[in-house]
């Protein structure tokens, strides 16, 4: 259960500040008694009385209480099956990812598992592809075609540099156009309850750590907000391996390419923090846990098929809020009703 309108919580701090004026009042009544002693009054009085004597105003004091939690407008989240479900493959295809510690290379096995992972869905799966080393492209639409899925795999090129959030930013925009529930990354939204998922999700591989574009974590948040979980995976050995020149067929055109570089996400180039090497593994974790997704590590051909054979894929559900206010309010009034009903039966006016 999460809260919309938590600041109205202020309102419960009234309740001890009744309970005291009720108290206060209660001395007072008995004080202008004439007797001797009021501990003869309490003997005299049986237990039933005391309980009707303090019964009404503590169902009333039940009844405030119930009418501040619907204020405050609890919300639950309810998991409810879907028949569309959006998967963004992006991928990063940064030079790095020719490096041979994976045999026969990071690229072809990460195509060769991203292959065999579009063949395991489910006909009604929409399943799109975006790359990006630095900057990221959508080469496929969602879609459920699996020829057209092949053969945007098959034709990735490599490019230099690695620009994580852009990728991120890509399939959240890419989604925007098949799912109207989520926003596109330049429109305000106000973030979704805690818990309240999409029915699309973001897997995300790459070999190397951010070095161009918007911030990982800002990406993250972008897609945190709309209720978007991107899942992780961190693809390469420890060590890496030689470092050889790409394929003909992965040689990219990106803008600023001269040819001849071998920057890329395993070599990442100059930056703030100076030369740095390898998988960003930290910043994949924090991207993961922000928006509800998990992070995975492979370290071979092997492991990064059993990743995306374990992908949650099957399990995806869209998580719809539910606005429980009127429960708060029917149990307050009928409590208010009830107390005043015990008041007006014990206590005639007349």
């Amino acid at each position: 259960m999460d809260i919309l309108w938590p600041g109205f919580f202020f309102l419960l701090g009234f309740i001890p500040l009744l309970i005291a004026v009720y108290i206060w009042t209660q001395r007072r009544k008995r004080t202008a008694l004439r007797y001797s002693s009021l501990s003869l009054v309490r003997e005299a009085m049986p237990r039933s009385a005391r309980l009707r004597r303090h019964l009404p105003f503590a169902l009333m004091l039940l009844a405030f209480a119930c009418l501040v939690l619907a204020l405050v407008r609890p919300v639950m989240v309810l998991s409810v099956p879907t028949d569309q479900t959006t998967i963004m493959l992006t991928m990063d295809v940064s030079r790095s990812m020719c490096s041979n510690d994976i045999k026969p290379n990071r690229i072809q096995a990460a195509e060769a598992a991203a292959l065999a992972f579009i063949d395991a869905q489910k006909a009604r799966t929409h399943i799109g592809i975006v790359a990006f080393s630095g900057f990221a492209e959508l080469i496929q639409l969602p879609t459920t075609e699996s020829q057209a899925l092949r053969t945007a795999i098959q034709s990735l090129t490599t490019g230099r540099r690695t620009a994580i959030g852009s990728g991120i930013i890509m399939a959240l925009d890419a989604i925007a156009e098949i799912d109207p529930a989520v926003a596109p990354t330049l429109t305000d939204v106000t973030p979704v309850v805690k818990g309240a998922y999409a029915p699309d999700i973001i897997v995300l591989l790459t070999d190397g750590a951010s070095n161009v574009g918007p911030l990982p974590m800002d990406a993250a948040q972008l897609a945190a907000d709309r209720g978007v979980r991107v899942y992780t995976i961190g693809f390469g050995t420890a060590k890496g391996g030689e470092f050889p020149d790409c394929d003909n067929q992965f040689l990219g055109n990106e803008p600023f390419f001269n040819g001849g570089g071998r920057g890329g996400g395993g070599q990442q180039g100059f930056g703030a923090g100076g030369f740095r090497r390898g998988i960003d593994e930290d910043t994949l974790k924090k991207v993961a846990a922000l928006t509800g997704g998990k992070y995975y590590s492979a370290e071979s051909a092997d492991e990064l098929q059993s990743v995306f054979t374990g992908l949650p894929t099957n399990l995806i559900l869209k998580h719809e809020t539910t606005e429980i206010s009127f429960v708060f309010s029917a149990l307050g009034l009928l409590l208010a009703l009830l107390s005043i009903l015990l008041a007006m039966l014990w206590f005639p006016l007349g």
